[in-house]
């Protein structure tokens, strides 16, 4: 399937570029977040009409992703957590946690931002965790996670 992209996705496209995916993954999440439309002949039209203000919209986006990139270089999320004497935690820590810990820090990052390269964390340590705020702007923030006293 044929799709027109609204905005830059990761490791698919920019925006304007006309890209063929599954019609799953249009039908499903390109076109329903709004990220996408078919690429017919009144879309393309269309699409060029509205150029400017995309691609307006999409500058101010990225520069909104830069400014809490900015806020949340090099900080430190602390996340208290039941564990056992070897240091393994009773259960894990997942983005849903780091977004949770970040809130309560005082910044703004949402739980499908943040990346776990190798899983959930499930031992008491420090650890780099990537959050991606926008396609072309990811953070690295430190996650250390201790044991309840």
């Amino acid at each position: 399937m044929e799709v027109i992209l609204l905005e830059k996705v990761r490791n698919l496209g920019d925006l304007g570029d006309q890209v063929r995916v599954r019609p799953g993954y249009a039908r499903n999440y390109l076109i329903p977040q709004g990220k996408a439309v078919p690429a017919t002949e009144e879309n393309k039209k269309s699409f060029e009409a509205r150029r400017a203000e995309l691609e307006k919209a999409n500058a101010e986006a990225l520069a909104a992703a830069q400014a809490r990139a900015a806020a949340l270089e090099g900080a430190t999320l602390q996340i208290v957590v039941k564990a056992g004497e070897e240091g393994k935690l009773f259960g894990s820590v997942g983005p849903a946690d780091i977004a949770q810990a970040a809130g309560e820090a005082g910044f703004e990052l949402a739980k499908a931002e943040v990346i776990l390269s190798e899983g959930p964390i499930k031992v008491v340590g420090d650890y780099q965790v990537t959050a991606a705020l926008h396609p072309e702007v990811q953070v690295t923030l430190t996650v250390s996670v201790v044991a309840e006293a």
